[in-house]
């Protein structure tokens, strides 16, 4: 099977990516990183995580996609729920978004699956994610895989990724 992973940042990636790179989750045969995150304001706070996803990739010698960053189309998709608490409407819809976006690519770009690490940030609820992918995956199998917590932590510890304190949008930023 070859699988898209949908990330939203190296550290809470950085687990998957060692995963399916050492062959650990069955029946994967190829994969490839997308990240995909117009929600991320500023663009200025994007581009650092997006290189960093970036390196991590290179270092670990994976394929990866950066998708367009149209933070304006992401407002439009979110309008109304500004004042949503996280985990709250406006996250399911920004899920829902994202993985509308992976499930286009991975049907254009012949990828039978679509994973995340959306959910492995004490930010967000993994069924909250699980719930938004089913709701839009129809025609690409959605897979969700429960990464190994313990490696994530331990690649963190002994990286020098850039560590964010907020999920990516101006909503969720905390003060």
């Amino acid at each position: 099977m070859k699988l898209v992973l949908v990330s939203c940042c190296a550290p809470c990636s950085a687990g998957a990516i060692k995963e399916l790179a050492d062959g650990k989750i069955a029946g994967v045969d190829d994969f490839i990183v997308l990240f995909f995150n117009p929600n991320i304001f500023p663009e200025s706070e994007y581009t650092r995580r997006m290189q960093e996803q970036i390196k991590y990739c290179e270092k670990m010698g994976v394929k990866y996609k950066i998708g367009e960053y149209d933070h304006d189309a992401w407002r439009v998709a979110v309008r109304g729920l500004e004042s949503e608490p996280e985990r709250g409407g406006r996250c399911s819809i920004c899920f829902a978004y994202r993985f509308e976006y992976a499930k286009k690519f991975a049907r254009e770009n012949g990828y039978d699956a679509v994973a995340s690490v959306l959910g492995v940030s004490r930010h967000k609820s993994q069924a909250q994610v699980d719930a938004a992918a089913a709701s839009v995956c129809d025609d690409i199998k959605y897979l969700p895989i429960k990464w190994d917590e313990s490696l994530r932590q331990k690649i963190g510890r002994e990286s020098d990724f850039y560590r964010q304190n907020y999920c990516g949008c101006e909503f969720s930023i905390r003060g």
